[in-house]
């Protein structure tokens, strides 16, 4: 699978247009037996405790299409403990290596995070309905929810890679943002 040389990271939300660290090779992978979806409650990038925003999770089912991103061995620790501060702020995530298959047909663990369902802030219960109101109120360090999810679809787009739920919560969104205005 990984040798000690090869150190891989899978991005499906933000990771894919903002790694924020040093990157090798990328290429796009896919993830079975979990999927992209908007389930976590965002308190702090996308969000505040008072008003919340939604970000991305991965959920088990289905396959996650994304990307893989390939870290100096020198770098794991550095790249590790970056994305420790980044992703488990309050502890949403379980950090797992998982099997991805790259674009270029080779097969390998990568590092990701994982939606812990029985986090408080996991909502991949809420409706499509419910979660455009999530987007569309959170505001936080980072940016809107909304913003986040503008780039996110952007980036799938311009990567060619289909994800038709996520595009329909943003067409809602705008289409909710609209009729407010």
């Amino acid at each position: 699978m990984m040798t000690d040389k090869e150190i891989w990271i899978f991005g499906y939300g933000s990771l894919m247009w903002q790694p924020g660290f040093e990157v090798v090779e990328s290429q796009l992978a896919v993830l079975s037996g979990y999927h992209r979806d908007l389930c976590i409650l965002s308190y702090v990038f996308r969000g505040t405790p008072e008003v919340p925003g939604l970000v991305m999770g991965l959920n088990p089912g289905g396959t996650c299409h994304g990307r893989a991103f390939r870290i100096q061995p020198e770098q794991k620790k550095q790249v590790m403990a970056y994305l420790h501060e980044r992703e488990m702020i309050n502890n949403v995530y379980e950090p797992s290596w998982l099997d991805v298959r790259l674009a270029d047909g080779r097969c390998l663990s990568a590092y990701s995070f994982v939606a812990v369902q029985d986090h408080d802030q996991f909502v991949g219960h809420f409706n499509d309905e419910k979660k455009v109101d999530y987007i569309l109120q959170g505001i936080g360090s980072g940016g809107t929810s909304l913003e986040y999810l503008e780039n996110t679809c952007a980036h799938l787009r311009a990567l060619s890679i289909d994800d038709p739920g996520l595009e329909a919560l943003l067409s809602a969104a705008k289409a909710k943002k609209q009729q407010k205005s």
